[in-house]
């Protein structure tokens, strides 16, 4: 046992739990450990009371918060420019948590056509159990963003850089829509991640993250998060948002905007109710892992955009390939946005249309064809890796869309999504090509 310990000669059963560690002690590691404790023990009575009242900040149980968690979100929201982050187990669910903590009961969401498909059913088959409706615009159509808006909206939503067409988002013009409703626009920052778009410095408010991404960066692990990039104010109309204004039963007497003034009241909302409620954790082991890719990310991220741009304008001069997705390509439509929202570098995530047949059996036969093809970039249902992946969205990702919605995407039967990794793009030039060649 530990030198301060009251039980010096314990029986094995005690010193097979207890001995060689004391709570009070721990090393200065130079890496953030992985605190892999479910609970955290307390200094007193009194100190664990604080806590659960939210009087004092700390570790109470890792459902809600973890030191490893902790700094994975202070590094996060420090990247983004943000005032405070939560961590979750997935994008996902730092979309679904973070929607639903500003919707509440019977909300409006206006999102764009634009979404990555798991996005899309969430928004059209999911919340709408909670009374949570959706209207979905054009998100280059900046008239139909405004004309969509009701009483009831209580968010814009938007990816930065979307999946999988790479259409870049106007967030200045959209955040402009947003405020003039009171309400936040909040944006999907995956693709892009901090490194190549801050959505802060453009007017957005609350940027969300699928960490297994780009931030992760290896296809290791899943993660999330949520940032309160601290520019929206929730008390300028406090009847809209009553979670966060009217007295709260998670700090008694009074509202968490009250409480938490001096911090950020939406994250304490998202944090104290639903991460506590309904449990989407980030596991302390996940976080660990994530802080590893963020120390990394620019470097990746450099070396992603550039491969890409050679793999994308190889492609745009090939005859098999009807179309290239690529904003960083002169001729995209894309191309001007890029240059004003991605001044370090275009996404990896991009698309190409192979020639259509006008036959949607042949056509996907093409599809799989040119996909058997390829040795060296893999068909995987994820991006962001350090691996090249191919997907087909109109078959994977995004399945569940109607034929009209593929449409309004951007996606056809011949769309094929690649995510450019780290390996020599040379070899990956050659590996295309030679899916190609099988078409």
């Amino acid at each position: 046992m530990s030198e301060n310990s009251d039980c010096p000669t314990p029986a094995f059963a005690t010193a097979q739990v207890r001995s060689g560690f004391s709570a009070q002690t721990a090393p200065a590691a130079a890496v953030p450990p992985i605190y892999q404790s479910n609970a955290f023990e307390f200094e007193s009575l009194t100190h664990a009371a604080d806590l659960f009242a939210h009087r004092r900040d700390g570790d109470v149980y890792s459902r809600t918060a973890n030191p490893t968690v902790t700094v994975f979100e202070q590094r996060l929201a420090a990247l983004e420019g943000g005032s405070a982050s939560a961590g979750l187990a997935s994008g996902q669910a730092a979309v679904a948590v973070a929607l639903l903590a500003l919707a509440g009961r019977g909300g409006h969401i206006v999102a764009a056509t634009q979404l990555y498909g798991g996005t899309v059913d969430l928004l059209e088959d999911t919340l709408p159990d909670w009374g949570i409706t959706t209207t979905f615009v054009d998100q280059d159509d900046i008239d139909a963003w405004r004309a969509a808006v009701r009483p009831e909206t209580r968010a814009l939503f938007a990816e930065t850089v979307a999946n999988p067409v790479a259409q870049v988002l106007d967030v200045r013009a959209v955040a402009e829509i947003a405020h003039e409703a009171g309400v936040p626009l909040v944006v999907d920052n995956t693709v892009a991640t901090p490194y190549l778009q801050r959505p802060k410095e453009f007017g957005a408010d609350i940027s969300v993250h699928s960490a297994t991404k780009f931030i992760g960066g290896h296809g290791s692990v899943m993660g999330g998060a949520i940032v309160d990039l601290g520019t929206f104010d929730f008390t300028a109309q406090p009847a809209k948002w009553p979670a966060l204004t009217e007295p709260s039963r998670r700090v008694p007497g009074e509202s968490l905007v009250e409480h938490f003034a001096s911090g950020s009241p939406f994250i304490a909302l998202i944090k104290a109710k639903y991460m506590h409620d309904l449990g989407p954790t980030l596991s302390a082991s996940s976080a660990f892992q994530l802080l590893q890719g963020l120390e990394t990310l620019d470097l990746r991220m450099q070396r992603h955009s550039s491969s890409a741009q050679r793999v994308a304008e190889h492609l745009a001069a090939h005859p098999a390939v009807a179309r290239v997705h690529h904003p960083g390509l002169a001729g995209n439509a894309g191309h001007a946005a890029a240059a004003e929202y991605l001044p370090r570098g275009v996404p990896s995530v991009f698309s190409i249309d192979l020639h259509a047949t006008g036959d949607e059996a042949a056509d996907f036969a093409r599809v799989e064809a040119f996909i058997a093809g390829l040795r060296v970039v893999r068909l995987l249902a994820n991006i962001g890796d350090a691996r090249s992946i191919v997907t087909h969205p109109a078959s994977m990702t995004h399945s569940h869309l109607s034929r009209s919605q593929l449409a309004e995407a951007g996606i056809s039967t011949t769309t094929v999504r690649l995510s450019i990794g780290l390996e020599d793009p040379d070899d990956l030039i050659a590996d295309l090509d030679r899916g190609l060649a099988a078409i």
